[in-house]
């Protein structure tokens, strides 16, 4: 047996160098180069090539709310145990709750530690409140935004609605609801709709694999856009707040996520490593809808259990924004220091504690971060809303960051919900990781 499974191994490992343009990696690495000399050379032709970069997105919200459905459906109906599925959901929100606080704590910690908007002495009467017209025809999606409006929100008005606006909570809430009334019904009726189902995932993955193929030229198109518009040294009017996020990132990813990883009993930085093309499309695009089903057919080659990659991936996009989270206190401290308005402790609690809730809601809303900044900010008095303009010029670049840290939250929480609830392989885990194991999800 062990003879056989080395063979095996042997096989499926890279053998050669030539095949090294074949690599989705360093096709997209390759386009992110040439999007970035494109923006610098033509600004204006490379500026019309964020026609690329809207079309992969397109095409890839054209399977993200169907593979959420019919994988989801298919992990409940076939975990044959409705009180596992309860038990994971209930462990997957446990540690959701518990990596948002220590998120948004850092942010917190880290704005005053380094004190991004200080000396900066913005009179707020000088800004320009028209800038966050383009965000107010979103506002209303978070107005009276609390526990009892989020809750609401997350039942559909019919599951068709879900499925058409791709609003991944809403599809999860359905396909849980679906899933465990097929559970229930079981019998020849239920395996008929399960079969059914699994083959109907089974083709959308493999068209998912066409649509990866694609991914490099939505990067290029995506990197052109932003050199081209914003230019390289766009970033010079507030590079300490946009230095400070990418600092707060780097630092919550290796050491937190980095240390609930080793608990699992994984390597961060291989686990970094194996899942490096779908990272490089999200830093590109700055969405991490760009990869949902690629990262969720990774996760279960790695030796996550099906059902656990299921629930825990799509309710995370909308419960374990991580990086966000960072963001949302550290803007919140930068602005309030910017304009000089002095924050007491209890300002800063009721910002760590509405930052709880209003964070819940960024996933599905455009200009979400803006929007629900705006949000968090009327909800905290003491700080002046306008200061929001401060932050917007930078917002696309620090949005990049925030879809990737987002990214990796959710696929380090699947693997360790998985490891506590005993669902992770890590024979097959470590196998991957180091290499062993040629993963592809080009194939489908």
């Amino acid at each position: 047996m062990s003879t056989v499974a080395i063979s095996a191994t042997s096989v499926a490992a890279p053998t050669g160098r030539s095949a090294l343009w074949k690599s989705l990696f360093v096709q997209v690495l390759a386009a992110l180069l040439l999007g970035i000399a494109l923006g610098i050379a033509t600004p204006g032709f490379a500026i019309e090539l964020k026609i690329l970069s809207d079309a992969f997105l397109k095409l890839i919200g054209m399977v993200v709310a169907p593979i959420v459905f019919c994988v989801v459906v298919h992990g409940i109906a076939g975990a044959g145990d409705l009180k596992k599925v309860g038990r994971v959901g209930v462990k997957a929100l446990i540690y959701f709750e518990a990596l948002t606080t220590i998120a948004l704590a850092l942010g917190i910690v880290l704005a005053f530690v380094f004190g991004p908007g200080r000396g900066m002495n913005i009179d707020t009467s000088m800004l320009d409140a028209n800038a966050l017209n383009t965000h107010a025809e979103n506002a209303h999606k978070l107005q009276g935004a609390g526990i009892g409006s989020f809750m609401i929100n997350i039942i559909p008005t019919t599951s068709i609605d879900a499925l058409a606006r791709n609003d991944v909570l809403q599809v999860l809430f359905f396909a849980v609801i679906f899933g465990v009334s097929l559970a229930l019904v079981g019998g020849e009726k239920g395996e008929k709709v399960t079969s059914l189902i699994d083959a109907v995932s089974a083709i959308l993955f493999r068209a998912m694999g066409l649509i990866v193929r694609v991914a490099p030229l939505g990067v290029l198109g995506a990197v052109a856009y932003t050199v081209g518009k914003y230019g390289v040294g766009s970033l010079r009017q507030l590079v300490s707040l946009v230095v400070l996020y990418y600092l707060a990132l780097s630092v919550f990813v290796v050491v937190v996520l980095g240390f609930v990883t080793w608990l699992a009993g994984l390597n961060i930085f291989k686990f970094l490593a194996y899942m490096r093309e779908e990272l490089t499309i999200v830093l590109a695009t700055a969405s991490s809808d760009a990869v949902l089903p690629q990262i969720m057919k990774k996760l279960e080659r790695l030796g996550v259990k099906k059902s656990v990659v299921g629930l825990v991936v799509p309710t995370g996009y909308s419960f374990n924004l991580d990086a966000f989270s960072i963001y949302l206190t550290l803007a919140v401290v930068f602005i309030a220091q910017a304009t000089n308005t002095p924050l007491s402790l209890g300002d800063l609690l009721l910002v760590l504690g509405v930052s709880l809730v209003t964070s819940k809601g960024a996933h599905g809303v455009p200009g979400s971060a803006i929007v629900i900044l705006a949000a968090t900010l009327n909800a905290v008095p003491t700080i002046p809303a306008i200061g929001l303009v401060l932050v917007l010029s930078v917002d696309w670049f620090i949005g990049m960051a925030r879809a990737l840290g987002n990214l990796i939250g959710n696929c380090v929480a699947t693997v360790v919900i998985a490891a506590w609830e005993g669902d992770l392989d890590h024979a097959t885990a470590t196998r991957v990781l180091d290499g062993n194991e040629r993963v592809d999800v080009a194939t489908g």
